[in-house]
């Protein structure tokens, strides 16, 4: 699944935004960059990534942070959210979407010295809310699945128009 060397979602429609896991304007931070999944690779609404983990986001020797591994798969899954409620509604820039739920399972333990992988699709999709599936793979096995529910928020929240 090579990423197309291209400007992300996150480069795109939140260049602003100080997210630690997805921010492009957090130095400090993951900085994941999300993409539409190449055509013929998808059901239309999949976003890909890659990361590489660094030496300090390890759990212990050789094996990658379960935090780390929770982050990129929140704000991948969000993004995936938020453009397919974006999709859903034909409006031109995403909706501010939020984390209602999420559930991560740890498969196995993630190398540290491997290109991760991330894809999330949505599995259901309504007017303001999305439920998205997510994996993370190294070194050709899945290493963790997320699924999880986010929410478009409304004026007044915080959240609103942070991108």
């Amino acid at each position: 699944m090579p990423v197309a060397p291209s400007i992300s979602v996150q480069e795109q429609y939140a260049s602003a935004n100080r997210c630690f896991g997805c921010g492009p304007a957090n130095p400090d931070g993951l900085r994941l960059r999300s993409y539409l999944a190449p055509a013929g690779e998808d059901t239309g609404d999949e976003l890909v990534a890659e990361f590489k983990p660094a030496s300090h986001h390890l759990a212990f020797d050789g094996i990658v942070n379960g935090g780390i591994i929770g982050a990129l798969l929140d704000c991948h899954s969000n993004w995936t959210a938020a453009m397919a409620l974006m999709k859903r509604q034909g409006a031109t820039v995403p909706l501010c979407t939020v984390t209602a739920d999420f559930h991560v399972t740890l498969k196995r333990p993630t190398p540290l010295d491997a290109v991760l992988k991330l894809r999330a699709h949505p599995v259901e999709i309504q007017d303001d809310r999305a439920v998205i599936e997510a994996t993370l793979e190294a070194a050709g096995q899945i290493t963790a699945t997320c699924r999880g529910m986010f929410v478009a928020v409304k004026e007044g929240h915080p959240a609103y128009h942070r991108w």
